[in-house]
């Protein structure tokens, strides 16, 4: 039996908590891209890890999870600069799905998914630029969240793309899943009523695999029974594919932008797929994606009249379940494109996600999503977790 799934860079790196508090006892890891006083993190990269020095200070989301009793145990693998969502390392090895260890894990947190999953933490720290949180809960069969984009402080994180780049976190059950965020997300300001509006995103929905349909379609059913009204709406005129290549074409800027240097004057070696992505985003230039940012302004604008206080989106995670292993580079990249129209709905926009383990497709794991309305965070995680019956 694997003792830890291959999930970690550093299994035996301990930091106990400074405080009790309402984490108390628990056990989590973190993402290797999160600042820890005296440790080198490897952002899933040799090259990274040989030419950066150790860091002086703890990421302040560690700090808040340390001073509420939690104990941090270990980093784990990520994707080479968080720029995948299949969590396939070149250089460190894939991560280990518990639920289907012929399935991708899903990325770039792919090693936190896997740790809790397969239960050796509590819950995990992960980051979320296009969907890294997310896609490896839905792979793995666990509870995760995007939070509102600049929600959770992400300072001593290593950037990816800074207008999407988000500090998400996992866990196997939605009450543990809402006490962390009760931790690290703002308590003021918050909503008590219930939302009563649900929206049926049906072009996302349409991107869904007919089994995955066919197995969620139940939640839906009784989902619907929670809210006063059901909509169904179409979220893109031209379809999620224009949304996809908007964020696409801004983040693929900001990622040059943030390691471009580093790249030109190391020459670091990546993975076939990710050196393909970092090539193309360094063609990318600013009155190329100018249009771009223009259309993120619109899409943003339409989000946010759409998603009411009182409203949630429904929309599957993922198109299916994880892609197997030896799925080839061609096929794989068309699910990772997939999988962004979905994903890039709450990153254009900066919502809440929460992705709900509802269902299996022959033992291999789907997510179910709502998408909330800005800084609703801890109000949707409540909402899950007294709902919790519905998702069993």
């Amino acid at each position: 039996m694997t003792v830890n799934y291959n999930a970690y860079m550093d299994q035996d790196l301990t930091i106990e908590s400074t405080k009790k508090g309402k984490l108390s006892d628990l056990i989590f890891s973190v993402k290797d891209v999160f600042s820890i006083k005296g440790y080198t993190c490897s952002a899933g990269n040799p090259d990274w890890l040989r030419t950066h020095s150790s860091d002086h200070m703890y990421a302040s989301s560690i700090v808040r999870l340390l001073e509420n009793g939690a104990t941090l145990k270990g980093t784990t693998i990520t994707d080479e600069i968080m720029y995948s969502l299949n969590g396939v390392n070149f250089h460190y090895g894939t991560p280990i799905n518990p639920k289907d260890p012929e399935r991708i894990p899903g990325g770039s947190s792919s090693g936190s998914g896997v740790a809790v999953s397969a239960e050796i933490v509590d819950f995990a720290l992960g980051t979320d630029t296009g969907g890294s949180v997310r896609i490896p809960s839905s792979y793995c069969g666990i509870y995760g969240i995007r939070p509102t984009h600049g929600f959770v402080p992400i300072d001593g994180v290593v950037p990816l793309a800074q207008s999407f780049d988000t500090v998400g976190w996992m866990a196997r059950d939605p009450k543990l899943l809402l006490e962390v965020g009760e931790v690290l997300l703002p308590l003021h300001n918050l909503v008590q009523k219930d939302f009563s509006r649900l929206i049926i995103a049906e072009d996302a929905w349409n991107l869904a695999e007919s089994e995955t349909k066919e197995a969620l379609l139940p939640f839906i059913e009784k989902v619907k029974n929670l809210f006063q009204t059901t909509e169904e709406v179409t979220l893109s005129t031209h379809g999620l594919q224009e949304w996809q290549t908007t964020f696409r074409m801004i983040q693929g800027l900001e990622i040059w932008k943030t390691h471009g240097e580093w790249i030109n004057e190391v020459n670091p070696t990546f993975g076939q797929d990710i050196g393909e992505r970092f090539q193309w985003a360094s063609t990318l230039t600013d009155e190329e994606v100018a249009p771009y940012l223009q259309k993120r302004e619109q899409i943003c604008n339409k989000m946010y009249d759409l998603v009411q206080e009182d409203t949630l989106i429904i929309i599957p995670t993922a198109p299916g379940a994880a892609p197997l292993l030896n799925m080839s580079g061609e096929e794989s990249e068309r699910k990772r494109a997939q999988t962004m129209q979905l994903s890039c709905i709450a990153g254009l926009s900066g919502l809440p996600q929460v992705t709900i383990p509802v269902a299996e497709i022959n033992g291999a794991p789907i997510g179910l999503s709502f998408i909330a309305a800005s800084k609703q965070d801890l109000r949707l995680l409540k909402w899950v977790n007294n709902y919790k019956e519905l998702w069993k």
